[in-house]
C-alpha cells in the first residue's frame, strides 16, 4: 500500500466515530469545492491552490473529485508531489526561480508564473533535455504593488518579435496570468482583470490566431473570482475557500 493511501485510509478511521473533528473539517472541504463549482462556469477551470495546506488536506479535495492544484514553493511542491497521487496536475502558480526550473519540469502541467525571457530560455532547455514541452502563461504585472513579478506588456512584444524567442521550441505558451491588487476597491480590480483579458486578446490577435492552444486567462483568487470570471477568465486559482485560511 501507497504512503497516500496509508494516510488516506488512516484519516477515514480516526474520523469514523461520526461526531470526530476529522470528519466535519474534511466534508467540509469536499462541500467547498462542490460550493464552488457551482458557482463557476464549466468552461473556467479551478485550481485549488494548496500551498501551506497538510497533505490531508489535498487528499481530502482529491478523493471528492478534485485533481487540479496549484503551488508557489518548490520545495513545498516536491515533497507533497511524491507523497499523493500521481494523476494530480500540479500548476506551479508562485514566483519560479531560474535554478528551480529542473526539479519541476519534469512533472509540471503548466507553469503561470513565466515572467521573464530569461525565465522562459530555461523552462525551454530543462524540457528540451527531457524531450518534454511545458505549458506556460505569461504573467503580466496589472497591479499597483512594484513588489508583483511580470512581464509589460512592451517586453513581451519586443520578446516575441525577436529571433531568439522563435527559437524556443519546448514550450507552449497557452496564454496570460495576472494579479490584481490587493484592495478592497472592487473598481480597481476590476479595471485591472480587464487590462489583462485585453492584453490576451491583442497577444491572441497579433501572435497567435492560429495557435488554439493559446486560450487561457489566469486571473481571480478567492477575494475575486467572481469579478474574474465576468471580465473572461478561464482559470481561477482559489484557496481560502477551499482550505481555509492559509497556515
Amino acid at each position: 500500500m501507497q504512503g497516500w493511501q496509508r494516510r488516506s485510509q488512516t484519516a477515514g478511521e480516526v474520523s469514523g466515530g461520526g461526531e470526530g473533528v476529522g470528519l466535519k473539517r474534511m466534508t467540509k472541504i469536499a462541500a467547498n469545492i462542490k460550493h464552488l463549482k457551482e458557482q463557476i462556469p464549466p468552461s473556467v477551470r479551478l485550481v485549488a491552490v494548496s500551498k501551506t495546506k497538510p497533505e490531508s488536506d489535498i487528499l481530502e479535495a482529491y478523493n471528492s473529485g478534485h485533481k487540479i492544484f496549484g503551488e508557489n514553493r518548490v520545495p513545498e511542491l516536491l515533497k507533497k508531489k511524491d507523497n499523493l497521487p500521481a494523476d494530480i496536475e500540479w500548476h506551479m502558480i508562485g514566483h519560479l526561480q531560474s535554478n528551480k526550473v529542473k526539479l519541476i519540469v519534469p512533472f509540471i502541467s503548466m507553469i503561470h508564473s513565466a515572467d521573464s525571457f530569461r525565465l522562459l530560455k530555461t523552462i525551454d532547455l530543462e524540457a528540451s533535455g527531457i524531450n518534454r514541452i511545458v505549458n506556460c502563461l505569461l504573467q503580466i504585472h496589472i497591479a499597483a504593488e512594484e513588489t508583483k513579478f511580470g512581464f509589460s506588456m512592451d517586453e513581451i512584444h519586443e520578446m516575441i518579435k525577436s529571433e531568439d524567442f522563435r527559437k524556443l521550441n519546448s514550450i507552449r505558451i497557452c496564454g496570460v496570468m495576472g494579479m490584481a491588487t490587493f484592495t478592497d476597491d472592487p473598481g480597481r480590480v476590476r479595471n485591472e482583470f480587464r487590462y489583462l483579458a485585453q492584453c490576451y486578446y491583442e497577444l491572441k490577435r497579433d501572435y497567435f490566431a492560429d495557435k488554439p492552444e493559446f486560450r487561457e486567462i489566469s486571473m481571480g483568487m478567492s477575494g475575486d473570482y467572481k469579478i474574474a470570471i465576468g471580465e473572461g477568465s478561464t482559470i481561477v486559482r482559489i484557496g481560502s475557500l477551499i482550505f481555509g485560511e492559509r497556515n
